[in-house]
């Protein structure tokens, strides 16, 4: 089964690696905000010196790392949630639930194949610009890095678990679009991409900084800037971790009722 998942994961990469056109332009467009972004942050930052507990360095870097994993993390969407929706509104679900492939897995198996070619053709690349363009602030322990890949994978195992169950809502609502653009609202908020959560104050800061979201953007960028340290990071992890494994058990549990749904109807 391993097997099967790993090349699961592969055909992932495979796939997005076709759409070069669409993944030009997905840079470029990236790139592009990354600058606006970067204007703008630099003016309220000169407002505003270390708001958030950031210099001007720390917060040019927090923009292209959000540029660089808007994608990979499933900012904006997760990528895969229309095509279930598809095909639970289709009713072709029916015959991935037959399968003797876990849906869940199989589906988070491609996730991470389309997520590790969206880091090295949508991260690396506006990430390199930034630091290019601007004085952006850089690790200062090589580990970080490594570091970081883990915070990133751990971030995209939160964002599937979101938008898995934003999928499933179809089984019984037939059409999932509503609850998508409510979680893509939800998910750009709370993210930290519009603001650095801890830029938010009182209360609402400690909510946003608890919710999951906050896995996708502002823990792994917060562990690229070293704001964790020692064990800290390992409680960063702990964090995203604990995340993703409660939303994938929820997930389990959701996708357990919709089988039950199809094999009534089926029966």
């Amino acid at each position: 089964m391993v097997r099967l998942y790993a090349l699961v994961a592969a055909g992932g990469f495979r796939r997005y690696a076709t759409y070069r056109t669409a993944t030009f332009a997905g840079l470029f467009t990236n790139t592009v905000f990354g600058f606006i972004l970067a204007y703008t942050y630099m003016a309220l930052w000169d407002e505003r010196p270390h708001l958030g507990g950031y210099d001007m360095a720390d917060a040019l870097a927090y923009v292209w790392i959000g540029q660089g994993l808007i994608t990979v993390c499933g900012l904006m969407g997760g990528g895969f949630e229309d095509e279930i929706i598809e095909r639970i509104r289709s009713g072709d679900i029916a015959v991935d639930l037959y399968r003797p492939a876990d849906l869940q897995a199989w589906w988070f198996a491609a996730n991470l194949g389309r997520a590790s070619f969206q880091f090295l053709a949508r991260a690396v690349g506006p990430m390199a610009v930034g630091a290019l363009a601007f004085d952006i602030a850089l690790p200062e322990r090589a580990v970080t890095w490594p570091a970081f890949l883990v915070s990133v994978v751990l971030g995209a195992s939160v964002s599937f678990g979101i938008w898995y169950l934003v999928a499933l809502t179809a089984f019984w609502l037939m059409d999932g679009t509503g609850v998508a653009q409510v979680a893509w609202l939800t998910g750009l908020f709370f993210s930290g991409m519009l603001l650095p959560l801890n830029v938010f104050p009182g209360s609402l800061g400690e909510v946003a900084q608890a919710l999951p979201w906050a896995s996708l953007l502002q823990v792994p960028a917060d562990v690229y800037l070293e704001k964790y340290q020692g064990w800290g990071v390992l409680r960063a992890y702990a964090f995203q971790a604990g995340w993703a494994v409660a939303l994938l058990a929820a997930g389990r549990l959701v996708q357990s009722a919709a089988t039950r749904k199809v094999v009534v109807q089926g029966g």
